[in-house]
């Protein structure tokens, strides 16, 4: 499972049992985000939760960092047994911009932020799981 952390709304993606597809799930408000999780996670069997890390350019931490840290240290305490890991999100915006633009999406699917951080965190999922296929 990935999270697209946002100070309005956060992107949620999971991936099929055998850890080789992600697709988009939600999209819920950072203050429904923890129970959200804790509802999936009882009804759902999740190993492991990807936390996009959003960097800039020059690889400094996103200004949402501030809100990332915290969330994450409470993610740790009330989900003690499912492993809690970072991975670099930079760019997942603009590409899933890019994305729904390539597929054809109508404009107004395009401009709906929800669309964006969903997609958001399938790319974020998807980079994660290629990532420990190659290794």
């Amino acid at each position: 499972m990935a999270i697209d952390y946002g100070t309005k709304r956060c992107g949620i993606a999971v991936t099929d049992p055998l850890q080789t597809c992600a697709f988009g799930l939600d999209t819920v408000s950072p203050k429904e985000l923890l129970p959200f999780l804790k509802k999936y996670t009882s009804q759902e069997e999740v190993v492991r939760l990807v936390v996009g890390a959003p960097k800039q350019r020059d690889n400094t931490p996103s200004p949402v960092e501030t809100k990332i840290t915290p969330f994450v240290a409470q993610l740790k305490a009330q989900l003690p047994d499912i492993n809690v890991v970072r991975y670099d999100e930079r760019y997942t915006s603009k590409m899933a911009q890019q994305s729904l633009l390539m597929s054809g999406a109508p404009k107004k699917v395009r401009q709906k932020k929800e669309v964006i951080d969903k997609l958001s965190a399938t790319l974020i999922l998807q980079g994660y799981l290629d990532q420990q296929q190659s290794l």
